[in-house]
């Protein structure tokens, strides 16, 4: 399955006070997931495998990074057994990081919240207009991310460039 969606991260100082935000605008919560994210050494792009207790899923995306939002080009497979899957990954590509977190999820139609806190990093906030099908067109999905980075009041010096992942190599240097 491939997809576009256009997406910012920004640091969150109050986790909580945006959680009221989403709840306030019925946003519908789909639990709290404790990920683990394995990125693989590629030559293009990003691959990571996702074990979570709700999302599990290979995931290759192509991104630019930008204190913005931001398109991504998305590719994704949910396999029936991951731990098989990581070993050959391991294996064939290699372990670039891991990043260990927890995600609360929520959705408004087409739009997904992540509210995190990351392992070594701090709490975040991630806003995804996703257009699965190409009906949706890049220039909406772009509103849509726009009108709720305002809605939670994301200032634009809170907006990250770069991916957790790109974050734990720097501190790991």
């Amino acid at each position: 399955m491939s997809w576009t969606n256009v997406e910012i991260k920004a640091r969150c100082a109050n986790i909580a006070a945006l959680r009221k935000i989403l709840e306030e605008y019925d946003a519908d919560y789909k639990g709290e997931d404790h990920q683990i994210d394995t990125y693989f050494e590629v030559p293009q792009g990003r691959l990571k495998l996702r074990e979570g207790t709700i999302e599990n899923a290979l995931i290759h995306y192509n991104r630019g990074n930008q204190a913005a939002p931001k398109v991504s080009s998305i590719t994704y497979y949910k396999p029936n057994e991951s731990a098989a899957l990581k070993a050959t990954l391991e294996a064939a590509l290699g372990i670039k990081v891991v990043v260990d977190k927890k995600r609360q999820i929520f959705f408004i139609d087409t739009v997904k919240f992540h509210l995190d806190r990351v392992e070594g990093l701090g709490t975040f906030v991630e806003i995804e207009a996703i257009d699965e099908d190409g009906s949706i067109g890049q220039t909406k999905l772009q509103e849509q991310c726009h009108a709720y980075m305002n809605i939670l009041n994301i200032k634009k010096d809170d907006l990250l460039a770069v991916s957790y992942s790109d974050m734990l190599l720097d501190l790991i240097g």
